[in-house]
């Protein structure tokens, strides 16, 4: 695996606040009074103005990845689309920011669909996934006219073939059987993953799918997992992709690794794209339409998590405290993802600390042997690299109200999600048992 381990200890190189700052957003740096500045503001002003815990994004280094992602994608393929993995950060925001910078939208359920629409985004340009998808959500998919359904199993041509009254576009998800190295829930492309349909079924949905009256196969569609950092395992997928024909459209996923640490060493986009692309020139027909459908790479440098310090427990190990933790970022728990943080007016050195979050589980730790500059009760502490699977999977455990998100860039800030409120928490309780669901 190419994250760091949860209990791996690990301090700043030479105490370099730099080292650490090539971890945020593109732009930040720290100001004269040893105070970090994110799209040009100052993380304490956020923290003060909107509270914490706080997912801050800015905006222009989203825009700026984006854009990275559709350029070099149409400089080496231009019969070619970028499609947002919205499940990454499904916020109406972010959608709009993302389709307003010439994304498409890939929405795997119901709720993902009613955001992106919301936003605006187009929907012939939004892709729909799931291996498991519902009635209701391939009827809502089909009203509002989204442009390719992925099919993922046997189900969804049956229950498509019933809902679909004039022609509808879709692919086939196959299984590539590729395994590549990453964490064991992140792979989603080797023998005995749930999702994809495995050579036999591929090519009986095929021959099915051609004698459709109501559904148009226009070509097939792969996703070999997430946080990969290798590009070697892309391209065997590609020659899985072509042993089955020529179509209109390959869809090659995503998954593209980021940098969480120090340590980590994913390749560039455009180094990405040189393999993939480069597969798909040997391996597909040159007038293929080409997709590709990046999420964490997106999104994930692009955002932060502002805590603030609750308690500090010094000993050996010292904990520090904060007012967040597994109910704004499940992925230390689930996939024991590493992740460096700072004190935002003491960036960089100080000694190993764990730092902790305020749930009721011994698992609930943001960063084990992180160095902070003398941590105090009330100081600010930024986490970076949190802007991917962070706020959708944040929770309400131990009753916690989920974070609003901030938008900063050119010296402002406003806030795009509010906080959830205790009134949220109460709103779904029925206190009448006639009132039913």
């Amino acid at each position: 695996m190419t994250t760091s381990t949860l209990d791996a200890s690990h301090t700043n190189p030479n105490d370099d606040a730099r080292a650490l700052i090539e971890l945020f957003p593109e732009g930040t740096y720290v100001d004269a009074e040893d105070e970090l500045v994110v799209g040009g503001v100052r993380l304490t002003d956020i923290a003060q103005r909107f509270g914490t815990p706080a997912y801050v994004l800015d905006e222009t280094a989203l825009i700026r990845q984006a854009t990275l992602f559709r350029e070099a994608l149409a400089a080496r393929w231009p019969n070619s689309r970028v499609v947002f993995a919205s499940k990454a950060f499904p916020a109406t925001a972010v959608y709009r920011t993302l389709a307003e910078a010439g994304l498409g939208a890939d929405v795997a359920g119901g709720g993902e669909l009613v955001l992106a629409l919301g936003a605006g985004v187009a929907p012939d340009s939004i892709v729909m996934h799931g291996n498991a998808k519902s009635v209701e959500e391939l009827q809502a998919a089909v009203d509002a006219g989204v442009g390719l359904i992925v099919i993922d199993n046997f189900d969804d041509i049956a229950k498509l073939e019933e809902i679909v009254t004039g022609r509808q576009d879709v692919l086939i998800r196959v299984l590539p059987e590729v395994a590549a190295e990453t964490h064991e829930a992140l792979a989603t492309g080797k023998h005995g993953s749930k999702f994809g349909l495995r050579r036999a079924d591929a090519e009986a949905a095929i021959t099915r799918l051609r004698s459709s009256e109501r559904l148009n196969l226009r070509g097939l569609h792969m996703h070999i997992g997430s946080q990969i950092c290798e590009v070697e395992p892309y391209v065997a997928a590609v020659r899985a992709l072509a042993s089955y024909g020529e179509f209109d459209i390959y869809d090659l996923g995503g998954g593209l690794g980021v940098r969480y640490t120090y340590d980590d060493a994913p390749p560039s986009v455009e180094a990405w794209l040189d393999g993939l692309i480069g597969a798909a020139r040997r391996y597909l027909p040159p007038h293929a339409q080409l997709l590709i459908e990046p999420g964490r790479s997106v999104v994930a440098r692009s955002g932060l998590t502002l805590y603030r310090v609750v308690s500090v427990k010094e000993g050996r190990p010292t904990f520090v405290a904060v007012d967040g933790g597994m109910g704004d970022n499940l992925e230390v728990s689930l996939y024991g993802q590493r992740f460096e943080a700072t004190v935002v007016n003491r960036v960089g050195g100080g000694k190993a600390v764990n730092l902790v979050g305020k749930h009721c589980e011994s698992g609930d730790r943001i960063s084990t042997g992180v160095a902070l500059r003398e941590p105090r009760v009330g100081d600010v502490v930024a986490v970076p690299v949190t802007g991917a699977y962070c706020h959708t999977m944040s929770n309400n455990y131990n009753g916690a109200r989920r974070p609003p998100v901030i938008f900063v860039g050119g010296g402002r800030s406003r806030a795009v999600v509010r906080r959830e409120t205790y009134e949220d928490l109460r709103r779904r309780d029925l206190l009448d048992p006639e009132e039913g669901v």
